[in-house]
């Protein structure tokens, strides 16, 4: 996905098109924390993370920090240089026999100034093959994915607007409200809003493996 300018926070945009942050859910903190933790697990310094991922060493550094909030493309290369689930880097461990998810304190990514959001509808305790988002694409944005980590599939359901995607190459594909699709995306593809109004997805992801 484009890495031009994601923002993290708690839904809803401010006066300058920015996602707010919760002051409750610091996800530049949460995403370094788990960033170091994996990279280090794994074995990798960050200049061999930085060869895999494509990302720099220096974005890296300020991401293990917190300095820098990353954009979800940025996020989806460096989950698939470790060969780790997109949400193993924003989990945060507030794990509970039931959990709320409000919609005000969702974990919300977003590019592109906000024409793409992406909001994770589970919570990131727990072995699991399956994660649950609700996607946001603005009036005729195109967003382009990295391809995920090898036998991801997406599984997607048109809530409202008229969208298309196209996987690997392949042939676009329209899907209208209620229309769903089912793809691998261990290769690039993309959605795009073909509407003048903006557009709501439900994905559900599916790993080839268990993860968390």
């Amino acid at each position: 996905m484009n890495e031009a300018s994601a923002n993290f926070g708690s839904g809803g945009t401010g006066a300058d098109g920015r996602v707010p942050v919760d002051p409750a859910i610091d996800l530049p903190i949460i995403v370094g924390k788990n960033l170091r933790r994996l990279r280090i697990r794994q074995g990798y310094s960050l200049e061999r993370l930085a060869k895999h991922s494509g990302v720099s060493r220096a974005m890296l550094g300020q991401i293990e920090t917190g300095k820098s909030a990353p954009t979800i493309g940025l996020l989806w290369k460096v989950a698939t240089a470790l060969g780790v689930p997109f949400a193993s880097l924003t989990a945060a461990d507030d794990a509970r026999d039931t959990v709320l998810l409000r919609r005000a304190k969702a974990k919300l990514l977003s590019s592109n100034q906000g024409r793409f959001t992406s909001r994770a509808l589970f919570p990131f305790d727990g072995e699991r093959h399956v994660e649950f988002y609700e996607l946001r694409l603005s009036p005729l944005h195109h967003e382009e994915a990295e391809a995920h980590a090898p036998g991801t599939r997406e599984n997607i359901v048109v809530a409202k607007g008229v969208v298309e995607i196209a996987a690997g190459g392949q042939r676009p594909v329209t899907l209208s409200e209620g229309d769903a699709i089912l793809f691998h995306a261990d290769v690039r593809h993309s959605y795009r809003n073909l509407g003048t109004e903006d557009a709501i997805l439900f994905l559900v992801m599916t790993y080839a493996g268990a993860v968390g």
